[in-house]
Protein backbone atom coordinates (compact mmCIF):
# COMPACT_ATOMS: atom_id res chain seq x y z
CA UNK A 1 0.00 0.00 0.00
CA UNK A 2 1.15 3.81 0.20
CA UNK A 3 3.38 4.62 3.29
CA UNK A 4 3.57 8.63 4.62
CA UNK A 5 6.91 9.34 5.75
CA UNK A 6 7.13 12.60 8.00
CA UNK A 7 10.23 14.39 8.82
CA UNK A 8 10.22 17.39 10.71
CA UNK A 9 13.39 19.70 10.10
CA UNK A 10 15.22 20.85 13.34
CA UNK A 11 13.90 23.92 14.58
CA UNK A 12 15.58 27.25 14.06
CA UNK A 13 13.35 29.64 15.40
CA UNK A 14 10.23 30.26 16.71
CA UNK A 15 7.53 30.44 14.08
CA UNK A 16 6.26 26.35 13.93
CA UNK A 17 6.59 25.03 10.23
CA UNK A 18 4.81 22.24 8.12
CA UNK A 19 6.03 19.22 8.69
CA UNK A 20 6.76 17.61 5.38
CA UNK A 21 5.66 14.23 4.45
CA UNK A 22 7.08 11.88 1.70
CA UNK A 23 5.16 9.62 0.36
CA UNK A 24 6.28 5.72 -1.16
CA UNK A 25 3.57 3.98 -3.09
CA UNK A 26 4.05 0.66 -3.55
CA UNK A 27 3.65 -0.86 -6.98
CA UNK A 28 3.92 -4.74 -6.49
CA UNK A 29 -0.50 -4.89 -6.21
CA UNK A 30 -0.66 -2.86 -9.92
CA UNK A 31 1.94 -5.28 -11.30
CA UNK A 32 -0.12 -7.98 -10.38
CA UNK A 33 -3.31 -6.86 -11.44
CA UNK A 34 -1.38 -5.95 -14.70
CA UNK A 35 -0.03 -9.25 -15.21
CA UNK A 36 -3.20 -11.38 -14.47
CA UNK A 37 -4.99 -9.12 -16.78
CA UNK A 38 -2.52 -10.18 -19.29
CA UNK A 39 -2.26 -13.63 -18.64
CA UNK A 40 -6.50 -13.59 -19.27
CA UNK A 41 -5.89 -11.95 -22.45
CA UNK A 42 -3.25 -14.13 -23.91
CA UNK A 43 -5.66 -16.98 -22.62
CA UNK A 44 -8.83 -16.81 -23.71
CA UNK A 45 -7.94 -15.36 -27.41
CA UNK A 46 -8.23 -16.92 -29.90
CA UNK A 47 -6.02 -17.06 -33.14
CA UNK A 48 -7.08 -17.25 -36.55
CA UNK A 49 -6.62 -20.82 -38.23
CA UNK A 50 -5.45 -21.19 -41.62
CA UNK A 51 -7.77 -20.91 -44.70
CA UNK A 52 -6.80 -24.13 -46.57
CA UNK A 53 -8.85 -25.34 -50.13
CA UNK A 54 -9.40 -28.48 -49.80
CA UNK A 55 -8.03 -30.54 -53.00
CA UNK A 56 -8.18 -34.24 -53.79
CA UNK A 57 -5.51 -34.82 -56.75
CA UNK A 58 -5.61 -38.11 -58.53
CA UNK A 59 -2.36 -40.92 -58.15
CA UNK A 60 -2.64 -40.68 -61.60
CA UNK A 61 -2.45 -44.72 -61.44
CA UNK A 62 -6.47 -45.43 -62.42
CA UNK A 63 -8.30 -44.89 -65.84
CA UNK A 64 -8.61 -41.93 -67.83
CA UNK A 65 -11.63 -40.33 -67.42
CA UNK A 66 -13.31 -39.05 -71.03
CA UNK A 67 -14.54 -35.74 -71.57
CA UNK A 68 -17.29 -34.67 -73.78
CA UNK A 69 -17.18 -32.51 -76.54
CA UNK A 70 -20.37 -30.90 -75.60
CA UNK A 71 -19.99 -30.55 -71.82
CA UNK A 72 -16.51 -29.18 -71.76
CA UNK A 73 -15.29 -25.50 -70.92
CA UNK A 74 -11.72 -24.84 -71.33
CA UNK A 75 -10.11 -22.33 -69.49
CA UNK A 76 -6.08 -21.47 -70.33
CA UNK A 77 -5.01 -19.40 -67.31
CA UNK A 78 -2.61 -16.52 -69.48
CA UNK A 79 0.15 -13.89 -68.12
CA UNK A 80 -0.59 -10.43 -66.68
CA UNK A 81 -3.96 -12.63 -64.97
CA UNK A 82 -5.86 -12.57 -68.27
CA UNK A 83 -8.18 -16.22 -68.89
CA UNK A 84 -8.60 -17.81 -71.75
CA UNK A 85 -11.79 -19.54 -72.46
CA UNK A 86 -13.55 -22.05 -75.02
CA UNK A 87 -16.25 -24.07 -74.78
CA UNK A 88 -15.42 -27.64 -76.15
CA UNK A 89 -12.37 -29.52 -76.58
CA UNK A 90 -9.68 -28.12 -79.07
CA UNK A 91 -8.21 -30.21 -82.06
CA UNK A 92 -6.01 -29.37 -84.83
CA UNK A 93 -8.63 -30.62 -87.13
CA UNK A 94 -11.04 -28.72 -85.41
CA UNK A 95 -9.43 -25.13 -84.05
CA UNK A 96 -12.07 -23.66 -80.82
CA UNK A 97 -12.54 -20.02 -80.84
CA UNK A 98 -10.71 -18.23 -78.52
CA UNK A 99 -12.29 -15.56 -75.85
CA UNK A 100 -10.80 -13.82 -73.37
CA UNK A 101 -11.89 -12.21 -69.71
CA UNK A 102 -10.30 -11.58 -66.25
CA UNK A 103 -10.83 -12.69 -63.05
CA UNK A 104 -13.15 -10.18 -61.88
CA UNK A 105 -16.58 -11.04 -60.52
CA UNK A 106 -17.89 -9.44 -63.86
CA UNK A 107 -15.49 -11.86 -65.63
CA UNK A 108 -14.48 -15.47 -65.43
CA UNK A 109 -17.35 -16.31 -62.45
CA UNK A 110 -20.21 -14.88 -65.08
CA UNK A 111 -18.27 -17.44 -68.00
CA UNK A 112 -18.73 -20.12 -65.42
CA UNK A 113 -22.69 -19.09 -64.46
CA UNK A 114 -23.76 -19.38 -67.96
CA UNK A 115 -21.90 -21.92 -69.02
CA UNK A 116 -23.82 -23.97 -65.64
CA UNK A 117 -27.09 -22.56 -67.12
CA UNK A 118 -26.75 -23.66 -70.64
CA UNK A 119 -25.30 -27.21 -70.06
CA UNK A 120 -26.19 -28.62 -66.58
CA UNK A 121 -22.79 -29.97 -64.96
CA UNK A 122 -20.23 -29.27 -67.31
CA UNK A 123 -16.75 -29.63 -67.01
CA UNK A 124 -14.46 -27.26 -66.51
CA UNK A 125 -10.39 -28.13 -67.90
CA UNK A 126 -7.66 -25.92 -66.18
CA UNK A 127 -4.51 -25.41 -68.06
CA UNK A 128 -1.83 -22.68 -67.38
CA UNK A 129 0.54 -21.39 -70.07
CA UNK A 130 4.16 -21.30 -68.24
CA UNK A 131 3.98 -16.82 -67.55
CA UNK A 132 0.98 -17.67 -65.47
CA UNK A 133 1.34 -16.82 -61.93
CA UNK A 134 0.05 -19.32 -58.36
CA UNK A 135 -2.59 -16.88 -57.60
CA UNK A 136 -4.38 -17.09 -61.05
CA UNK A 137 -4.63 -20.79 -60.01
CA UNK A 138 -5.75 -20.37 -56.32
CA UNK A 139 -8.16 -17.42 -57.93
CA UNK A 140 -9.42 -19.77 -60.70
CA UNK A 141 -10.30 -22.85 -58.14
CA UNK A 142 -11.55 -20.04 -55.75
CA UNK A 143 -13.82 -19.21 -59.12
CA UNK A 144 -14.51 -23.40 -59.05
CA UNK A 145 -15.53 -22.75 -55.68
CA UNK A 146 -17.93 -20.20 -55.52
CA UNK A 147 -19.82 -20.73 -58.64
CA UNK A 148 -19.94 -24.49 -57.38
CA UNK A 149 -18.44 -26.42 -59.95
CA UNK A 150 -18.56 -30.31 -59.59
CA UNK A 151 -16.42 -31.71 -62.15
CA UNK A 152 -13.40 -29.17 -62.93
CA UNK A 153 -9.79 -30.47 -63.73
CA UNK A 154 -6.07 -29.37 -63.80
CA UNK A 155 -4.49 -30.55 -67.44
CA UNK A 156 -1.71 -30.09 -68.89
CA UNK A 157 -1.52 -27.76 -71.79
CA UNK A 158 -1.58 -29.50 -75.65
CA UNK A 159 0.39 -28.45 -78.76
CA UNK A 160 -2.85 -27.78 -80.06
CA UNK A 161 -4.00 -25.11 -77.20
CA UNK A 162 -0.38 -23.44 -77.83
CA UNK A 163 -0.92 -23.13 -81.33
CA UNK A 164 -4.64 -21.33 -80.73
CA UNK A 165 -2.81 -18.56 -78.10
CA UNK A 166 -0.11 -18.35 -80.64
CA UNK A 167 -2.56 -17.69 -83.38
CA UNK A 168 -4.44 -15.18 -81.25
CA UNK A 169 -1.75 -13.18 -79.84
CA UNK A 170 -1.36 -11.67 -83.34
Amino acid sequence: MAEIQSSAPAGRGTKPRRKKMSTRIDMTPMVDLAFLLLTFFILTASFNKPTVMELAMPDGKGPQTPVSEKGALTLILGKSGQVHYFFGLNTEAEPATLHTTTFGSDGLRQVLLQRQRQQPAPTVLIKSVQDAKYRDLVDALDEMTITDQQKYALVNLSAADKKLLEKNSL
